[in-house]
C-alpha cells in the first residue's frame, strides 16, 4: 500500500503536466485595456438604461385616483462608475450616485378635478452593482455565462405644475413610491439582457475556428476558462493551423508555453514556436510547398550558367541538348519555426530536381540536389492581422549522390540563392501577406505595437482603439428577439374618460 502510494506521488506531477495543454496562443488583458472598455462600455449601459420600458401605475388613495403611463428616460449621469477585475473569472461593474430623469403621463382625478398632463421625475443615488461570470463555452468560446446584479434608489423626486399642484405635491408620494419600486425593478433584467444577450453577440464576432486561405485554417478555441488576477484577464487559445483537406488533424504541442509578465500595455498576444509550426505543417500536409519553373520561366542567367557547369557533360550525352530545363523545388519536411531573443527563424529542407523537357518525350532529369536554408522572420501587426516578412539568410547545396557531384554544385550556390530571393522569396511572402486574424472582437484594433522575442515564444504589446463602437456591431449582429424572451408590451394610450378610472 505504501509503495503504491509512493508510486503515485511520483507520478502526479506528470499526470498534472499533461492534463495541461500549453497555448499556441495566448491574450493578456491589462487594467489599461479595462479601462477602454469600460469607456465605450459605459456609452453602451447608458444607452440600455434610455430604452428602459416601465410598466404603467395606477391606483388610488381616498377621492385621489390616478394613472401613470409612458415613462420615458430623458437622461443619465453615471459619472462614478468602475469596472474591475475579479479572481477567479469575473468582472465587476459599479455604478455609484447616479441620476435618472425620468418624464411621464399623468392622468389624475380628485373628486370631481380631472387632470391630464406630464410630470418630469428624477431619481437619484442610484447604485447599480454588476459581477459577470466569464467561461468558455461548448465551442471554446469566450462568453459571459452568469450575471448578478443588485440595483437601489436612495432618492426620488417628481415636479408638477397646474392648478392642482399643491394637492399633486400632498398625494405624490404613492406615485413617486410605486415609480421607485418599478424602475428599480427595470434595472437589473435591461442590464442582464444586454450581458447575456447583447454583449455574447459581440463575442461570438472573435473568430474560433476559420479559413486562412484556401489551404489551410486555424483553430482559437479557448482550451480553459479565463484566468483573472486583480490587474489581467488571460486567455489560453489552442493557436493551432490545420489542413482544410484534413480538418480534425491534431499536431501535438511541445513548444514552450508562453509567459506574459508585462502590464504595460492594454494587450498583449504572445505566440509560441508551435502556432507557426502548426501552419508551416498544415501547408506541408496541404502538399502547396512545391514550386516549378519550367523553360521561359526559369532566369536565362540560371540556365546559361547550368549549361555551362559540368551538367553540360550530361547535355551532350542527352538527344535533347536543346530541350527546355525545369526546376521543381519541393520542401521535404515540414519547416520549423526557432524562436530567440535575438530573432525568429525558419530552418527549411528541400529537394531541387533539374530536368530536360523535350517537346513530346519524357523528361529526362540531369539532377536531384537537397537544399537545407535559413530563413529570417520578422513578425508584427498590422491591424488585427498578424504578418510574417521572411528574407533568406544562409543557403546550402549538396548532392545525396557523390561527393563529386557536391564539390561541382559549390558553383550554383550563389546563382540558385539568388534564384530564391528573386523568384520564390516573393512567392511566400505574397502567401504570407494577407496574414492571419487575432482573436479579438470586431471593432476592435491594436495601435503602438511593439514586438518582443524570448526563448521559444514571441509576444505583441499594444494598445486598444475601437474602430467602430459596441452599439454599431451589436445591432450589426442583434439576435432576432423570441416571443418569449425579453418581451414588453408597449405601454397603452391613457384614456381621456374619467370613469375609466
Amino acid at each position: 500500500m505504501a509503495a503504491g502510494s509512493c508510486l503515485l506521488l511520483l507520478l502526479l506531477p506528470s499526470l498534472v503536466t499533461a492534463s495541461h495543454s500549453p497555448p499556441g496562443c495566448k491574450i493578456r488583458i491589462t487594467s489599461k485595456g479595462l479601462d477602454l472598455v469600460k469607456q465605450e462600455g459605459l456609452r453602451f449601459v447608458e444607452q440600455e438604461l434610455q430604452n428602459i420600458t416601465v410598466s404603467d401605475l395606477h391606483g388610488n388613495q381616498g377621492q385621489f385616483q390616478y394613472n401613470i403611463s409612458q415613462v420615458k428616460v430623458t437622461d443619465l449621469q453615471l459619472a462614478f462608475s468602475d469596472l474591475n477585475f475579479q479572481p477567479q473569472q469575473h468582472l465587476v461593474f459599479n455604478i455609484n450616485n447616479a441620476s435618472i430623469s425620468l418624464r411621464f403621463r399623468r392622468q389624475l382625478l380628485y373628486w370631481f378635478f380631472y387632470d391630464i398632463g406630464s410630470i418630469n421625475a428624477s431619481a437619484d443615488g442610484v447604485h447599480i452593482y454588476t459581477v459577470l461570470q466569464l467561461a468558455k463555452d461548448e465551442a471554446g468560446r469566450l462568453k459571459i455565462s452568469n450575471m448578478t446584479c443588485n440595483a437601489s434608489i436612495a432618492r426620488m423626486h417628481a415636479g408638477f405644475s397646474g392648478t392642482l399642484r399643491k394637492v399633486y405635491e400632498f398625494l405624490s408620494t404613492f406615485i413617486v413610491t410605486g415609480m421607485r419600486f418599478l424602475l428599480s425593478q427595470q434595472i437589473c433584467p435591461s442590464l442582464e439582457h444586454a450581458s447575456l444577450v447583447l454583449l455574447n453577440s459581440l463575442l461570438d464576432t472573435v473568430p474560433v475556428r476559420n479559413d486562412v486561405d484556401e489551404h489551410i485554417g486555424i483553430d482559437y478555441s479557448l482550451l480553459r476558462d479565463p484566468s483573472v488576477s486583480a490587474d489581467t484577464l488571460d486567455l489560453d487559445f489552442k493557436g493551432m493551423f490545420f489542413p482544410r483537406v484534413r480538418e480534425d488533424q491534431e499536431l501535438e504541442n511541445h513548444a514552450v508555453e508562453p509567459v506574459i509578465k508585462e502590464t504595460e500595455r492594454m494587450v498583449y498576444v504572445a505566440f509560441s514556436e508551435y502556432f507557426f509550426d502548426s501552419a508551416m505543417h498544415s501547408y506541408f500536409q496541404a502538399g502547396v510547398l512545391t514550386t516549378e519553373l519550367q523553360g521561359e520561366k526559369v532566369p536565362k542567367d540560371l540556365e546559361v550558367l547550368l549549361r555551362a557547369t559540368f551538367f553540360g557533360t550530361i547535355f551532350m550525352l542527352s538527344p535533347s541538348v536543346d530541350a527546355p530545363l525545369r526546376l521543381v523545388l519541393q520542401v521535404s519536411a515540414p519547416p520549423r519555426c526557432t524562436i530567440k531573443p535575438s530573432g525568429t527563424s525558419v530552418s527549411v529542407s528541400a529537394f531541387l530536381n533539374i530536368s530536360l523537357v523535350p517537346p513530346d518525350r519524357p523528361p529526362v532529369q540531369l539532377s536531384s540536389m537537397a537544399m537545407e536554408t535559413k530563413l529570417s522572420a520578422k513578425v508584427f501587426l498590422q491591424g488585427k492581422a498578424l504578418r510574417v516578412q521572411l528574407d533568406l539568410r544562409r543557403f546550402r547545396i549538396y548532392s545525396k549522390q557523390s561527393a563529386l557531384e557536391s564539390l561541382a554544385l559549390f558553383s550554383l550556390q550563389a546563382p540558385l540563392k539568388t534564384l530564391l530571393q528573386l523568384t520564390i522569396m516573393p512567392i511566400i511572402n505574397e502567401r504570407t501577406k494577407k496574414g492571419v486574424q487575432i482573436p479579438l472582437p470586431e471593432g476592435m484594433d491594436f495601435t503602438r505595437e511593439v514586438v518582443t522575442n524570448h526563448a521559444g515564444f514571441l509576444t505583441v504589446g499594444a494598445d486598444l482603439h475601437f474602430s467602430k463602437g459596441l452599439r454599431e456591431v451589436i445591432e450589426k449582429y442583434r439576435p432576432v428577439p423570441t416571443a418569449t424572451a425579453y418581451s414588453s408590451s408597449p405601454p397603452a394610450e391613457p384614456s381621456l374618460d374619467p370613469s375609466s378610472l
